[in-house]
């Protein structure tokens, strides 16, 4: 079957393995050398939406404090995507105004897959438009590539942060092989990879890129493996961690707001928390009244 998109929600293992993966890569690799390199990845759900289009491929920040749009297509509705990238363009240009009081420079990159040989690289409807630089990936060859990166990985070469980031994009790429072959013989080729954070940030960046194509099957057993390798463990328990953090800090709030109400025995209960602790709340709410009266 084929991937209906991998939900925000569920995207938060590989947009942590992203976050540094993408830092300082730049899209010269694609003949964009113009643009500023990147700083880091930026929120790209807007909750307050839930139409399907409700969140973007991928914002980034630019060392020069711009922002970039990167979106992924394999159609040719130039004129229904340019819409969306529209919404996209006013929802994230409201954060910022709303956030920092100004408007940030933005950028429209669209990488188009290999099904797509022509595009039409903007919209203009009067006194409103707006443009997109295209990536075409159908002048790329996948086979190619892979071959080249396999050659360098042998040879015990690392490779540069616009390699890994082509690496990336290789399943879009021309193939004479069927897309979901080709992200299968990608995955596989990574895996091969010396340096682990190197591996799982490319796989990961595999999976985004592609998550409009993949296999849903395959794409739950490649997430699963990528949470098992030493650096998804880490996270893992970094997350958890920040879960029970977070549990603990809210039966502390809810036991001080019992404090004047229940019993230290029966808040305990209700809680979780241990006796000591409630009567730790308890002595540090009466000192505080304490100071008060003072």
């Amino acid at each position: 079957m084929m991937g209906e998109g991998i939900a925000y929600q569920n995207k938060d293992i590989l947009l942590r393995f992203l976050s540094d993966f993408y830092k300082d890569v730049t899209l010269d690799v694609f003949g964009l050398e113009d643009m500023p390199k990147i700083k880091g990845l930026l929120p790209n759900d807007f909750p307050e939406i839930t139409a399907d289009d409700a969140r973007s491929d991928t914002f980034f920040e630019l060392d020069d404090s711009s922002i970039l749009m990167l979106e992924y297509e394999s159609n040719t509705r130039f004129v229904e995507n340019h819409l969306k990238y529209m919404r996209y363009a006013h929802r994230m240009s409201q954060r910022f105004l709303q956030k920092e009081k100004q408007i940030r420079h933005l950028h429209v990159v669209v990488v188009y897959t290999s099904d797509v040989e022509k595009v039409s690289d903007g919209l203009d409807i009067g006194d409103v438009s707006i443009s997109s630089t295209p990536i075409l990936l159908s002048d790329y060859n996948g086979d190619t590539i892979m071959e080249q990166i396999g050659e360098k990985m042998e040879a015990g070469k690392p490779l540069t942060h616009e390699e890994l980031f082509q690496f990336s994009l290789v399943p879009l790429m021309h193939s004479v092989r069927k897309r979901n072959e080709l992200i299968q013989a990608s995955v596989e080729l990574a895996k091969r990879m010396d340096n682990e954070q190197n591996q799982v940030q490319v796989i990961a960046g595999i999976l985004t890129a592609t998550d409009k194509f993949i296999d849903d099957t395959y794409a739950k057993q490649v997430k699963e493996w990528l949470r098992m390798t030493k650096v998804g463990r880490a996270f893992e328990e970094e997350k958890q961690e920040a879960v029970e953090k977070a549990s603990k800090e809210l039966k502390i709030e809810i036991a001080q707001s019992l404090l004047d109400v229940l019993s230290l025995e029966l808040i305990a209960k209700k809680t979780g928390l241990t006796l000591d602790e409630v009567k730790e709340l308890k002595q540090e709410q009466e000192e505080k009244q304490q100071r008060k009266n003072a």
